[in-house]
C-alpha cells in the first residue's frame, strides 16, 4: 500500500522509486541513504541485496537509532546515510509489511 500523493510528493525521488515496488532481488545500492561507498563497504561484508539490509533492521527489530549505529560502527556510513537508509526502510515497511 503506497503513502498518499501529498506524502509521496514530499520525499527524494531516489526514496519514491524505492517504495513504488516490493524489494524482490534490488541490489543494495537502491536504499536511499546507501552511497557507493557504503554500497562496497556492506556488499564486502555479504550485505549486497536491499532484503538483506532489511532482515537487519528487522532483526533490530526496527530500531532506527540502533540501526544507524550499527551501519556507521560497522560499516563506515555518515550519521546523514545512516538516518537516510533507515527512514527508508521504515517507510518500505509501512507500506508492505
Amino acid at each position: 500500500m503506497l503513502r498518499g500523493t501529498k506524502e509521496m510528493d514530499d520525499m527524494s525521488p531516489r526514496l519514491r522509486a524505492f517504495l513504488s515496488e516490493p524489494i524482490g532481488e534490488k541490489d543494495v545500492c537502491w536504499v536511499d541513504g546507501i552511497s557507493h561507498e557504503l554500497a562496497i563497504n556492506l556488499v564486502t561484508k555479504g550485505i549486497n541485496k536491499a532484503y538483506i539490509l532489511l532482515g537487519q533492521f528487522l532483526l533490530m527489530h526496527k530500531n532506527e537509532a540502533e540501526f544507524q549505529r550499527w551501519l556507521i560502527c560497522c560499516f563506515g556510513a555518515t550519521e546523514c546515510e545512516a538516518q537516510q537508509s533507515s527512514h527508508c526502510l521504515k517507510e518500505w515497511c509501512a507500506c508492505f509489511l
